[in-house]
């Protein structure tokens, strides 16, 4: 995979889908496999780590009552998966405001895009797909949104991931102050726009930035565990 590079220094379902533990052969793996339901996107994470719902996350992200129409239209269209670090694993921990959160949560996502997505699709879109990234959507957020939970962003690295038959990407880390107390966590986001710009996939791994600094190499590795097939669409 060819990637372009720009490092820049200190410095927002189908069922659930297939999780695959351990491999063919072996008495068990230190890793649970997990793919979409068309098994285009897929990722590991530690295996000791707890699946956990990801309803609430949606109503986090979307504003959306459960049982509105969008809601279940979202449900039926958009896969999406998330697990978490901590000895008592929930939904809670995916932007602690209010709890304390030291271990990783990681969330997935992979959405078909309307006509309307396709035509405003680029790749600050992808960067800005969970949370503000680009200087002009974080003005446009702190504009209309004055109590948005996180703060004093950092951008610690941005690259463009070219990783070939017509697919596109970007790989993002940047830090965020959450909530009231003001710890600062990290968060990795890839993001992945298929060739025919109808469908992204997206992987986000948070962890408080200590927690990011002491554990980087386990955390870089399910960033980089993050594939999708030659066709994703």
């Amino acid at each position: 995979m060819k990637r372009s590079r720009v490092r820049i220094a200190g410095l927002a379902s189908l069922a659930a889908g297939a999780l695959v533990a351990g491999l063919a052969g072996c008495g068990g793996s230190q890793f649970t496999y997990v793919r979409d339901n068309e098994g285009e996107t897929y990722f590991k994470v530690p295996a000791s780590w707890s699946k956990v719902d990801h309803k609430p996350i949606q109503q986090i992200l979307y504003g959306e009552d459960p049982n509105s129409e969008s809601a279940r239209m979202r449900a039926q269209f958009v896969w999406t998966a998330a697990f978490d670090g901590d000895a008592s694993p929930g939904a809670q921990h995916f932007i602690p405001f209010g709890v304390k959160a030291e271990e990783p949560f990681v969330y997935s996502v992979v959405q078909p895009l309307t006509e309307e997505q396709r035509d405003t699709m680029s790749l600050n879109a992808l960067r800005n797909w969970v949370w503000p990234v680009t200087k002009s959507y974080r003005d446009q957020i702190a504009q209309s949104n004055p109590e948005f939970p996180l703060q004093n962003f950092e951008l610690l690295d941005d690259e463009v991931l070219e990783p070939g038959d017509g697919t596109s990407g970007v790989h993002v880390r940047f830090n965020y102050q959450v909530g009231p107390q003001g710890e600062t966590h990290t968060f990795d986001l890839t993001g992945y726009l298929n060739a025919g710009s109808t469908k992204v996939s997206i992987l986000l791994v948070r962890c408080s930035a200590t927690c990011y600094r002491q554990r980087a190499t386990e955390l870089d590795g399910i960033t980089q565990s993050f594939k999708i097939r030659k066709s994703l669409g």
